[in-house]
């Protein structure tokens, strides 16, 4: 299709594998084309990640949205050195995933490393502020489509030319 079409990433997600969010991640920066994001209900963890890392001015989230950053988790078993490695390896995915939140915001990483340090949940308005989305669409008028198409009507309705259909005669 057209390579120079924007993408749109529709996002409702608590959070999910850091090392699949990071592909995604990946997938978008590597893209020629613009990629919009939206946050619908909830951008969270790795989707808060994604939802900031759309193209610049086209990060968007709904007014009832919730976004939250917090610092990699999960858990480790097996032989101590193992278990060494794996701690290691999540204090590296926390300060890559702390670069890319500030690149995407505009924060410092030391800022976000303070956020995220515990569950920092924002509503869409403090996620704008806080960098992590452009716009907060509140109407379906504020929507406009990239490809200069203008969102259908409130009502839906349909305008339907009018034909001279044959009449049955009666008589």
């Amino acid at each position: 299709e057209d390579s120079k079409k924007d993408i749109n990433v529709y996002i409702n997600c608590p959070g999910g594998v850091v090392t699949a969010g990071l592909a995604v991640y990946d997938t978008m920066q590597f893209l020629t084309c613009d990629v919009t994001t939206y946050c619908l209900g909830m951008a969270a963890s790795m989707g808060a990640v994604l939802l900031c890392a759309g193209t610049k001015g086209k990060r968007f989230a709904l007014p009832n949205s919730d976004i939250m950053i917090h610092q990699v988790s999960g858990g480790a078993q097996g032989a101590a050195s193992d278990v060494e490695r794996q701690v290691d390896y999540m204090f590296k995915l926390k300060k890559r995933l702390i670069r890319i939140i500030a690149q995407h915001t505009g924060k410092s990483e030391e800022q976000v490393r303070v956020d995220s340090d515990r569950d920092y949940y924002m509503s869409a308005e403090e996620a704008k502020a806080y960098g992590l989305v452009d716009e907060v669409i509140k109407s379906r008028k504020e929507i406009k489509l990239l490809d200069g198409a203008t969102p259908p009507s409130a009502d839906r309705s349909v305008e339907v030319a009018e034909t001279a259909l044959p009449r049955k005669v009666s008589g």
